[in-house]
């Protein structure tokens, strides 16, 4: 790969993701069904953020997330996704710059603030997510620029963008260009409730336009609309050429035609928070594909990740990631 090549560009939406740790009570009181993701309007965001309580701020979004984990192993990724120019968009540009992601999107001047995302994190390290789009929903085709794409050996999807037409013209654009530049395009579902919403476009672009898919065990079982998981990976294998399954303490399973691959879970990780443990998981794949892993090695290297992040709170990690790839085994 040449120095003005790119191993990954991730598009998502760009986010301040706003952390608390509450008791299930919190969550029943306000209405929330724990482990999902609630889209919510303005005011319900205020609303929330008021009762949080004590709170940590830090920039975030499920692709945006894997970006920042891509450059901390010390891979060459872009992130596209629009922000306000107000404080919050200020500090996603800077955080994101700062951890070595190349951001070339101007912030919008005017419409909604920057997006933010309020996580709340349970005993049971699950967490429940209310976000607010703001000027994420902003994202269009023409922020999708040909030579970001035809520069990059993977373009990342995050599902998420699909709540969004123009942020969903903007995808669509994105897998044109990718494939004319004969590029590879990875989608990961991002969430069960996500793929219910869009479960038959999401089965379109499985079959005819992605090479790569990422799931857990409970987004790829909503998919296919089957109750186990072995019948959703024996679906799935038929549709892309991998698949990078992720089944929690499980561990994960990578499918690529014939070959399948069981990966197991780092074990006697103190989880504390598995907010960004698909994401991160998706960044040590992604960075072992383009950088001659095997699937195998690649799924490990994703393993180590995601256990590096459910061991803090947040969804960036707070140590350089680099040091994990000594330890898988290729």
């Amino acid at each position: 790969m040449s120095s003005s090549q790119t191993h990954v560009l991730a598009i998502g939406n760009a986010i301040v993701d706003v952390l608390a740790r509450v008791d299930n009570d919190f969550l029943d009181e306000h209405g929330m069904t724990k482990g999902s993701m609630t889209l919510i309007d303005g005011g319900r965001a205020e609303q929330l953020y008021g009762a949080m309580g004590p709170t940590v701020e830090m920039s975030g979004g499920s692709a945006a997330n894997t970006a920042a984990g891509i450059a901390s192993l010390g891979g060459n990724v872009q992130f596209i996704g629009r922000v306000r120019n107000d404080p919050l968009g200020q500090s996603f540009i800077r955080d994101i710059r700062g951890l070595g992601v190349r951001y070339d999107v101007p912030p919008a001047s005017e419409g909604p603030s920057t997006a933010r995302c309020l996580i709340l994190v349970t005993p049971d390290a699950q967490r429940t997510m209310n976000t607010y789009l703001g000027a994420s929903i902003d994202l269009t085709p023409e922020d999708i620029e040909p030579a970001a794409v035809s520069r990059a050996e993977i373009v990342y999807l995050e599902g998420y963008l699909w709540d969004q037409p123009q942020a969903k013209d903007a995808m669509r654009k994105a897998i044109r260009l990718a494939h004319d530049a004969g590029r590879r395009v990875a989608l990961t579902l991002s969430d069960s409730f996500c793929v219910d919403r869009h479960r038959a476009e999401f089965l379109h672009l499985a079959e005819h336009h992605v090479d790569i898919l990422f799931a857990n065990e409970a987004e790829i079982k909503s998919l296919y609309q089957v109750g186990d998981f072995d019948s959703a990976l024996q679906q799935a294998r038929e549709h892309v050429d991998i698949a990078a399954l992720t089944r929690s303490e499980k561990g994960s399973v990578i499918l690529a035609g014939e070959e399948v691959h069981i990966i197991d879970a780092v074990p006697n990780v103190n989880v504390i928070d598995t907010t960004g443990a698909g994401d991160l998981y998706a960044a040590g794949f992604l960075y072992g594909l383009t950088h001659d892993f095997d699937l195998h090695a690649a799924g490990q290297l994703g393993a180590l990740c995601a256990a590096e992040v459910i061991a803090q709170i947040g969804p960036r990690p707070q140590s350089p990631l680099k040091p994990l790839i000594g330890r898988v085994k290729r």
